[in-house]
């Protein structure tokens, strides 16, 4: 729990609606409390801190002028609503943000009322923002406001787009608040972040912009040609065209850290009937040193020490991350063959193509949070003889299922998925929990889905992916890998095909990529149980599966058990079952049961989700005892 009596003014706090009689002054001092209160609580629990620093005047200017949870801000992403949570109520619960069975670290519907949408995927809140204002219109309210604040970040999405063209063809009178940093997690990219690059660097637009549409209004019967003159200056200023072009009355850019002036910017939109773009300047990890001069590193961080910044518990020396492992591999893999690129979204550091980046940029692509295009992309340069590999997150490639449907797999083109995350990923909680990816992919025709048993084999992988004529993915967990040795020169692996570990009787345990650590371990349970070593099966692929081995498996063995972090339906188990059927064996599966599971650390969730190897044992045990007794 937080200690309240280190920050007065928030704890006397009953509810946001107290900050509409506040004086500026009452409003800096209560900025400095939420700062202090984020970084003290952060460096104990983790979690993205400097895109919530960087949001503590926009969350209170918004509050103050708003009347919330009537009026609805919605808040895209997430990881900048710390400062949001403080503000509703939950100043009491924030010790325990990301902590299992504590406050989420994005938005929740089931946790606050004032969280109006859940997030944490990017550039949804402007598609909730014109459903909301389009239901106010059919039930004909008109005492609500709606807010959508989106970092620049999530601007790079598809989605958001789509969102303002809509809404500037229904003309809803919305207020979109564009937080524009400058950074996603790393440094944004494409054009439409250089423009408002070109904004952020040089005020003088602004400043000029504005002189020239006051003097236009000072000029006796101007009014239609003044106006007309307004707009066509709006074009010599960057991005404000595009957003008018959208139907948006565009204002800005202004200084998101400036409480009176966001004040009044809200309170000219207050009565507008049509959509509005509030484009607003922070500074990413605002009011904290380190998080200010390294706003990757400080966007989503471990605990650390407050004085310093750096991780409060230096990690001990130990395997490297499967991350890490593949990044290297694929800089191996590209050296050997000009033809490899490497493509992600918004993800560099996070899924290893940095390394890529660092030796390959010219064969290096960051697309920007579009993993609809990145996938396409990808398939152009299929087209043109290259050999594409996508890394994306598991649960962010989910965003991209039609286009590996309709324009890679339908098309046969060997596009490969490195998916990273994949299973239980800990405190970021259910969406970003990559459990269903072993489901989205099997059920493609053409794909090849595999998953390794440990980081060698993930070279190896990543070798038989890049010769394959058609389109393939294998998955990998977050963190650490298992200490093995790494190839140096890495295998072709036999499509199709599983691998025996371990020969035994009565049981075999049958693991799928993480799923044979916990076989592995949960033999050891079983034989000193039975005082018979089961057998050990890694999988590697889920599709094509090894039909020949399982049937053998079925026959020979009295219960099959198989384990994998995946949701049971339509997961490795599933398509176990789909081979086996009502075979001679018993069959039980170990997996993610049919819910969605909350945040904590990774080991704790598998332990609630029954993914252990004691789980694996007594699941084989029990079956075992089952049997006997008919």
């Amino acid at each position: 729990m937080i200690n309240d009596s280190s920050y007065p003014l928030l704890a006397s706090l009953d509810g946001p609606g107290q900050l509409h009689d506040m004086d500026d002054a009452q409003l800096e001092a209560l900025a400095a409390e939420m700062r202090r209160a984020i970084i003290d609580t952060v460096s104990q629990t983790g979690g993205h801190l400097g895109s919530s620093l960087g949001t503590v005047e926009l969350s209170l200017a918004l509050h103050a002028e708003l009347d919330s949870p009537r009026d609805r801000i919605l808040w895209d992403v997430g990881h900048q609503a710390y400062g949001h949570k403080l503000l509703t109520g939950r100043l009491g619960d924030f010790g325990t943000l990301r902590q299992y069975e504590g406050i989420s670290g994005f938005l929740r519907r089931e946790e606050s009322e004032h969280d109006v949408m859940g997030a944490g995927h990017a550039s949804t809140s402007i598609s909730y923002a014109v459903g909301l204002a389009e239901a106010m219109r059919v039930t004909g309210r008109r005492d609500r406001r709606i807010v959508a604040v989106i970092g620049d970040g999530a601007m790079t999405g598809g989605m958001a787009y789509e969102a303002m063209n809509h809404a500037g063809h229904l003309g809803s009178p919305i207020t979109v608040v564009l937080n524009d940093n400058g950074m996603s997690i790393s440094q944004n990219v494409g054009a439409f972040a250089g423009a408002l690059q070109k904004a952020r660097l040089d005020p003088m637009l602004t400043k000029v912009r504005h002189e020239i549409e006051k003097g236009l209004g000072l000029i006796p019967g101007m009014n239609d040609l003044g106006h007309s003159l307004s707009s066509a200056t709006k074009a010599l200023f960057v991005p404000g065209q595009l957003f008018e072009a959208l139907g948006f009355a565009y204002m800005g850019p202004i200084d998101g850290h400036d409480i009176k002036a966001m004040r009044r910017a809200l309170q000219k939109t207050a009565d507008s009937d049509r959509p509005v773009l509030l484009h607003v300047h922070t500074d990413k990890g605002r009011g904290y040193g380190p998080a200010e001069e390294d706003g990757e590193a400080m966007h989503g961080s471990g605990p650390f020490a407050v004085e310093s910044g750096r991780a409060a518990k230096p990690a001990a020396p130990g395997p490297p991350a499967y991350t890490e492992v593949f990044g290297k591999a694929l800089v191996k893999e590209a050296e050997a063959d000009p033809r490899v690129v490497g493509i992600t979204a918004a993800m560099l550091k996070g899924t290893g193509i940095n390394h890529m980046l660092a030796r390959f940029p010219e064969r290096t692509y960051d697309v920007g949070i579009a993993e609809q295009h990145g996938v396409v992309f990808a398939g152009g340069l299929a087209i043109a003889g290259y050999r594409p590999v996508c890394a994306i997150y598991s649960t962010f490639l989910q965003r991209a299922y039609d286009p590996i449907v309709h324009d890679i797999a339908l098309q046969g083109l060997p596009v490969i998925f490195a998916i990273d995350r994949g299973g239980l990923v800990g405190d970021d909680g259910p969406t970003h929990h990559g459990v269903f990816d072993i489901a989205y992919m099997r059920s493609i025709p053409g794909m090849v889905v595999m998953a390794p048993m440990d980081e060698a084999e993930l070279v190896h992988m990543l070798h038989t992916a890049l010769r394959l004529d058609g389109p393939s993915a294998f998955r990998y967990p977050r963190g650490a890998g298992t200490g093995v040795v790494l190839p140096e020169r890495p295998e072709v692996l036999e499509v199709g095909r599983a691998e025996v570990l371990e020969d035994g009787s009565g049981v075999a345990l049958v693991g799928y990529g993480y799923g044979v650590q916990v076989a592995l371990d949960a033999a050891g349970i079983v034989s000193e149980e039975l005082g018979v070593r089961p057998t050990v099966v890694n999988a590697r692929f889920a599709k094509p599966i090894d039909a020949e081995l399982l049937a053998e498996l079925a026959r020979t063995h009295d219960v099959v058990v198989t384990i994998e972090d995946h949701v049971l339906e339509g997961g490795f188990g599933s398509a176990v079952l789909e081979v086996i059927g009502d075979g001679p064996a018993r069959i039980e599966r170990i997996g993610i049961p049919d819910e969605f599971i909350q945040h904590g650390r990774r080991e704790l969730l598998l332990s609630d989700a029954g993914v252990t190897p004691a789980a694996a044992a007594h699941a084989a045990l029990v079956a075992l005892g089952e049997r006997a007794a008919r």
